[in-house]
C-alpha cells in the first residue's frame, strides 16, 4: 500500500500503536514463512515504483543507474567468485581481472548509490 502511495506522491504519517495481547497470549508469526514472503514483496513493489513512478509516469535517469548498478555489481559479484574459484583449483589470477573485478563492484556501488540519491532527492516533498 505504501508503494502505491508513493507512485501517487500522497503523504503518509506514521503513527505509532503497540500491539496488545490477553494474558498468556503470543503473537504467531512465524519468522522463517514471513521474511521470505516479505522480501518477495517488498523486490516486486520496488520494481513496479521503479517502472510506474520514473518510466512510465514521468521519466528519471535514477532508472538507467540502478540498471547499470545492479548489472555491474552481479557481474562483478559473479567474476569475483569465478575468480577465487579458480585460485582455489591452482590456477594463476591475471591482475587485469582482478582490477576488472574491482571496477565493476566499485562502479556498481556507486551507480547504486547515486540512484537511491536521486530517489530519494526526487520524494524529498512527501515528507
Amino acid at each position: 500500500m505504501l508503494v502505491h502511495l508513493n507512485v501517487w506522491n500522497a503523504r503518509v504519517r506514521d503513527i505509532p500503536s503497540r500491539p496488545v495481547y490477553g494474558v498468556g497470549e503470543r503473537s504467531g508469526i512465524k519468522i522463517r514463512k514471513v521474511v521470505p514472503r516479505i522480501s518477495w514483496l517488498l523486490l516486486k513493489g520496488f520494481f513496479w515504483r521503479m517502472r510506474e513512478k520514473y518510466v512510465i509516469r514521468d521519466f528519471h535517469p535514477l532508472v538507467f543507474f540502478y540498471a547499470l548498478g545492479f548489472l555491474m555489481t552481479f557481474l562483478g559479484l559473479g567474476l569475483g567468485i569465478a575468480e577465487v574459484v579458480l585460485r582455489i583449483m591452482g590456477n594463476a589470477v591475471s591482475v587485469g581481472t582482478v582490477v576488472l573485478v574491482a571496477l565493476l563492484l566499485i562502479f556498481g556501488s556507486q551507480f547504486t548509490l547515486f540512484a537511491m540519491w536521486f530517489d530519494m532527492e526526487s520524494n524529498k516533498e512527501l515528507r
